[in-house]
């Protein structure tokens, strides 16, 4: 039996290496047996709730079975579960398990992994990605007890229900749904391939929106692509949008709980730019007031929008684990991080694209100008804000050597400023005065390590970027 480590968010493996039936057996059995235990332990939050579990799939390869094996696994041992009847989107499982009063879900996905890989997510009573105090539990638990599967002498009826109408519902009254739907807005949605596939168009049947979904197919190899919204990406869906032009392009990754966005002609936003265009639209047009969270690796514009309207700023770790605990806080407002996962108060403590996507319709809807409009005055008030990612293959085992190095050799200066901040809490980021910054740092599932950069024009985020790569050479 292979070795199964949870990263920033549950586990995820290569299929048919070590994403196997069996190894997802033990992972379910232990999810299975940590749950009992907490139902039947006093200073739990689960104390004597409802053995209860939901349980989702995305449209990876196999990834029905691998769910109607956990599902079968968690029925085994006794509890009640919700099994979705088709792929669906990752924050309608959250949301289903704040909502039912279960104790957990799982959701079967890789998320935006390449299409070799599927994942094991673990979503914890409160309708958000378990901590990783939970995800150590459950992994001390392996193979503690073996997995509880059905005989042939016994038949585990599994009930069905789809779980998505009661999200949806919730995520139309976050917004004025009224509104949006009077717009007149022609909505792109670029699902690239993923599992949010026709989301937008069943969310806006009905109203006068126009709606069009782009790589939409199930596609169990997205195209060719990581299902990711990063604007390497969108090629083919921003060529389809210069044929046929809308006044915006969502786009979400394979599970939907992401956000990225194009304009209406294809020009790719980065994450960083559109979650500082909906921190501009919760404050300056819905009048948000409470505590912004964002993980270390994203825009510092966003710390320039708090100061200049005095919003909390907290910064945290990688990892939306460690922004939904902020979330959960009295006078909390929105959460962000790097990869376009972002968070609501007042909804469930989970990114979620789908929230998100209605957020930005709503945004337009209310400003009745373009996108880049928006976005154009935003830069004139804070300073141009350019930033890049590049993944390099980088092997695992000299991942802590070199950031050991990294954090002990910064360099003097980026670009044209001094540096004046070394920050090793999760792979090590170099900050210069003028708030440009250089960040280099191992993905939590993948040999891969991710450079980051951010500068004042995307020339100069280049030529960060160049800098990070050499620096894997020392």
């Amino acid at each position: 039996m292979s070795q199964v480590r949870f990263g920033t968010d549950g586990w995820r493996a290569i299929i048919a290496e070590d994403f196997t039936f069996a190894n997802v057996a033990r992972v379910a059995q232990a999810a299975a047996d940590f749950w009992k235990s907490e139902i039947s332990n006093p200073k739990s939050e689960i104390f004597r709730r409802e053995p209860k579990v939901i349980v989702g799939y995305d449209r990876r390869f196999l990834s029905e079975r691998f769910a109607q094996l956990t599902a079968e696994v968690f029925t085994a041992n006794n509890f009640q579960v919700v099994l979705t009847p088709e792929p669906t989107p990752t924050p309608c499982i959250s949301f289903a398990v704040k909502n039912l009063g279960a104790v957990g879900g799982v959701m079967i996905t890789a998320s935006h992994n390449p299409p070799i890989f599927n994942g094991f997510k673990l979503k914890s009573h409160f309708g958000g990605s378990s901590d990783e105090a939970t995800c150590k539990a459950v992994e001390s638990l392996l193979d503690k007890s073996p997995p509880q599967l059905k005989t042939k002498n016994s038949k585990l009826k599994i009930p069905v229900a789809d779980v998505r109408p009661a999200h949806f519902r919730a995520i139309k009254r976050l917004v004025d749904f009224k509104l949006i739907a009077k717009s007149k807005l022609r909505v792109a949605h670029d699902a690239l391939f993923g599992v949010g596939a026709g989301v937008f168009q069943t969310l806006l049947d009905g109203t006068s929106c126009q709606v069009t979904t782009l790589n939409g197919a199930h596609d169990i190899l997205f195209g060719g692509i990581c299902p990711e919204p990063l604007p390497k990406n969108y090629a083919l869906g921003g060529a389809q949008l210069k044929k046929n032009p809308h006044d915006l392009c969502l786009v979400t990754d394979g599970d939907a709980d992401r956000i990225g966005a194009m304009d209406g002609h294809g020009k790719p936003f980065t994450n960083q730019q559109v979650i500082a265009l909906l921190l501009h639209h919760l404050v300056r047009n819905r009048g948000g007031r409470g505590t912004v969270t964002k993980t270390f690796n994203t825009t510092a514009m966003v710390d320039k929008m708090c100061a200049a309207w005095n919003l909390p700023l907290t910064e945290v770790g990688i990892g939306f684990r460690f922004i939904a605990p902020e979330l959960m806080k009295p006078g909390a407002l929105f959460g962000a991080e790097e990869s376009g996962s972002v968070g609501f108060a007042d909804h469930i403590p989970e990114r979620d694209g789908l929230a998100a996507g209605l957020f930005l319709l709503e945004m337009l809807a209310m400003e009745k100008i373009s996108v880049n409009k928006i976005y154009a005055r935003l830069e004139k008030e804070f300073g141009p804000h350019r930033y890049s990612r590049y993944d390099a293959h980088y092997p695992l085992e000299k991942r802590a050597t070199l950031m050991k190095w990294l954090a002990a050799n910064p360099p003097q200066k980026l670009l044209r400023s001094q540096l004046v901040k070394v920050d090793s809490r999760d792979g090590v980021k170099f900050v210069a005065a003028d708030s440009t910054w250089l960040m280099l740092r191992g993905s939590g599932t993948e040999p891969v390590l991710r450079i980051y950069a951010e500068a004042k024009s995307d020339a100069d985020a280049q030529i960060l970027l160049k800098l990070g790569v050499s620096l894997l050479r020392h």
